[in-house]
């Protein structure tokens, strides 16, 4: 499988290069040139596979002129060593529980699976390396995800950049408090800052010279397209339960990574009739959906900070699949945008009518799929963390005190180690060249 750039002027690449250097030279995102659709009989017995099984299918559909069968194998079964399940909150609701991973957050899958394809790439080159060094920005839960997924992993040293004050505690603690080949950058700005220090430095050429670059973000399509095993799988628990004939899914939205995942696996034939993106107060996709022209903006600090993005960068990556076609996007893909109160009021009416504890970016894609279901459908929403990595704003908004699992209260009794920085690329250049 080959791979080109969404701007079109960068030379196509393999699966190897499109890993390892993350973005093409030109800054563009990377798309494989094809999508492959999966057989009808798979769909015909989907219900009664195995979450291993079923993403190993998918796996070879995406990566397996790449990655030989047996080693394709071990790399899945290693990193989906948990389930997730769908709930019932009320009738004809269901959400996808994105959050039974290492560090209760739906990026776990990517991040592992990204880590240990990036390891293989690795071992299999016949070039002497140096330590191949992974930037990750983060608005939350892809830097615990990645520092995670990488830690300790032989010749890869991580870079997780977050906006100062800008993460929940918890969320801070995951990648803080880790050491041995991850190091914190606390950025003083917000995500999109974090973001152009990463695409800045790829496009640097002294600083490539100088050492091996490359991203875990969902920019790398290692790291985004296995997020879309979740959507086959989550048809599959529907369908096992009568229910996948007119089935619509919602994914709270940030950088756009997981929809464009779900889409992927949309083209690939998986039965899902329609899709709801859901937005916190960076309202950039849905304003497009209602006019047809993108138009980033600064973000906006909400409640819901994991999707605090002003600029997503997958957009790129939508609007090449449906070649630029609003028509074609906006037929497919609804949009719902929503204020910190809102959200707020949503957690609270949830948590009464049925007893569901909500996180504030599980909200927007619960609001938003009560909101716009139509009559005879059934919506799946992804609940994409655990609520109590937001103690602090569940506990507020409900009046509880929810508890924290002990992986999480792990990691709090950690000791911070972050590394100060501003948001001047000057600054951080200067820093990655003293390594």
């Amino acid at each position: 499988m080959k791979y080109y750039s969404t701007n079109g002027k960068a030379p196509l690449a393999d699966l190897q290069k499109a890993v390892v250097k993350g973005l093409a030279e030109d800054r563009g995102l990377y798309m494989p040139e094809q999508i492959h659709k999966l057989p009808q009989a798979f769909f015909d017995n989907i219900q009664d596979m195995s979450f291993q099984d079923i993403a190993y299918n998918v796996a070879v559909s995406f990566f397996g002129d790449d990655v030989d069968p047996d080693g394709l194998q071990d790399l899945v079964y290693d990193t989906l060593s948990f389930d997730c399940p769908i709930v019932k909150v009320e009738d004809n609701i269901y959400t996808l529980e994105l959050f039974h991973g290492p560090t209760l957050a739906f990026k776990d899958v990517g991040a592992r699976f990204m880590a240990r394809l990036l390891q293989f790439f690795i071992n299999r080159s016949n070039e002497t390396h140096k330590t191949v060094n992974v930037l990750v920005a983060t608005s939350g839960d892809t830097g615990s995800a990645v520092a995670n997924g990488f830690l300790g992993v032989e010749g890869i040293h991580v870079y997780v950049l977050y906006p100062k004050g800008k993460v929940s505690p918890i969320q801070e603690c995951q990648f803080t408090t880790l050491g041995k080949n991850i190091t914190a950058i606390e950025v003083d700005g917000v995500f999109d800052d974090c973001q152009a220090l990463v695409k800045s430095a790829f496009m640097d050429e002294e600083l490539n010279k100088h050492m091996k670059l490359t991203s875990a973000n969902s920019i790398n399509v290692a790291r985004f397209l296995p997020q879309a095993f979740y959507y086959f799988n989550a048809y599959a628990r529907i369908k096992k339960l009568g229910m996948a004939d007119n089935l619509v899914m919602c994914v709270p939205s940030g950088n756009f990574g997981n929809i464009c995942a779900a889409l992927f696996g949309h083209e690939m034939g998986l039965p899902i009739n329609r899709f709801i993106a859901a937005n916190n107060a960076n309202d950039i996709f849905y304003n497009y959906l209602q006019t047809g022209k993108y138009e980033p903006k600064p973000s906006k600090q909400t409640l819901a900070n994991a999707m605090d993005v002003g600029d997503p960068s997958n957009f790129a990556r939508i609007y090449d699949l449906y070649g630029k076609s609003h028509e074609k996007i906006s037929s497919l893909i609804s949009g719902a945008t929503y204020s910190d109160d809102q959200i707020r009021d949503t957690m609270r009416q949830c948590y009464k009518d049925t007893g569901y504890i909500l996180d504030p970016h599980g909200a927007c894609g619960y609001r938003a799929l009560k909101e716009g279901l139509r009559p005879g459908e059934v919506g799946i929403f992804c609940e994409t963390a655990h609520p109590a990595k937001f103690k602090e704003k569940v506990d507020d908004i409900l009046g509880i005190d929810i508890p924290i699992p002990e992986r999480l209260q792990a990691f709090m009794n950690g000791k911070k180690q972050s590394v100060p920085m501003s948001k001047d690329f000057s600054d951080f250049k200067k820093y990655l060249l003293s390594k």
